[in-house]
Parts: structure tokens; C-alpha cells; sequence
């Protein structure tokens, strides 16, 4: 199973429409189409789904050294809103420790418009190997 195979089973982002574009060793990025679905009564993309978006990637980043990591806290800073067109969030492993790892992960537009940045720690299950491959 490759990794891309492995995260296709995170059921609630593919619902919202999250796509992996790239998984690399402490890196991962995703995107997602900015939809009517996705907007919140003021008619801006709904918080939670860029958090869903910016999880997957931080997901993407902490697993792709093939041990089961789940996030232990996170914390989101909106600094801009999007109401239309793709989203990415790329995410970047700052501190690989073996079972503590930290995470940042950047939400942009299309135009590369910084909209959110997440930090997030996580925490390594030791023994606990995902089986997938550092294949797309």
C-alpha cells in the first residue's frame, strides 16, 4: 500500500473535497477547491474546513516516516479569507523527534496569499507501523 493509498481512507477530508498533491519524507501537501458547500453564513470558506484541509497535510507530514503519529494539540491563526477557487496547505516537519514531532503547515490561495498558518505536535505510537510504502 503507498502512502497515497494509506491517507485515502481519511474519509472525512476526501469528503470535503481535500486532494494529496505531494508526500515526502516530513512533508506533505494537500489542496482543495473552494465550493459553495465550504462557506460559512458570512460567505467565506468555514474555518473547519481549512482546518481539515491543513490536518490532513500535518497527517501526511508526521506519518510519512511510517510509524502511526496522531496529533496531540493544534493551533490555527486565520489571517485572510477565501471564498473561491483552490486552497493548499503545505506542511513541514520543523522538529522529527521519535515521538514528539512538530509540525507547521501554511494554508494559501491560488495566488500564494498566506490565509492561516497551524502548528501542531503529535505523538509517535511506538511499534505501531502504518505498512505503506514512500510511494505516491
Amino acid at each position: 500500500m503507498t502512502y497515497k493509498e494509506f491517507f485515502s481512507d481519511d474519509r472525512f477530508a476526501a469528503d470535503a473535497g481535500v486532494e494529496i498533491l505531494d508526500i515526502r519524507p516530513g512533508y506533505g501537501r494537500v489542496r482543495m477547491l473552494v465550493t459553495p458547500r465550504h462557506l460559512n453564513a458570512g460567505g467565506v470558506c468555514q474555518g473547519g474546513a481549512l482546518f481539515t484541509m491543513a490536518d490532513l497535510a500535518f497527517a501526511i507530514a508526521v506519518n510519512s516516516h511510517g510509524v502511526l503519529t496522531f496529533s496531540t494539540s493544534a493551533n490555527i491563526t486565520f489571517i485572510r479569507s477565501v471564498s473561491q477557487g483552490y486552497v493548499y496547505a503545505e506542511a513541514r516537519e520543523v522538529v522529527d523527534h521519535p515521538r514528539m514531532p512538530f509540525v507547521e503547515v501554511r494554508i494559501t490561495d491560488e495566488d500564494g496569499q498566506l490565509l492561516a498558518v497551524l502548528s501542531s505536535s503529535g505523538y509517535r505510537k511506538k511499534g505501531a507501523a502504518i505498512g505503506a510504502t514512500d510511494e505516491l
